[in-house]
């Protein structure tokens, strides 16, 4: 079967979870979050970042109610 399939649009409902050490943050964002060591950042295909949250969890909760679909990254 060959059926044309529009690449520019193939992946734009995915999002990627990732750790990310608050240290690495910039002194702003460290100030903010407490006493948490790690956060999860929520990316775009394109690599921006959309969301900072607490946990895995919510961030996979926030990218679903979002309608979009949620991967981690290593």
């Amino acid at each position: 079967m060959n059926t044309k399939i529009d690449l520019k649009t193939l992946g734009q409902d995915i999002v990627y979870v990732k750790p990310v050490q608050v240290s690495d943050l910039p002194a702003e964002v460290q100030s903010e979050v407490g006493d948490l060591e790690e956060l999860f950042a929520v990316h775009n295909a394109e690599g921006e970042q959309l969301a900072l949250v607490a946990n895995r969890k919510l961030a996979f909760h926030l990218a679903r109610e979002n309608q979009m679909q949620p991967v981690t990254v290593h």
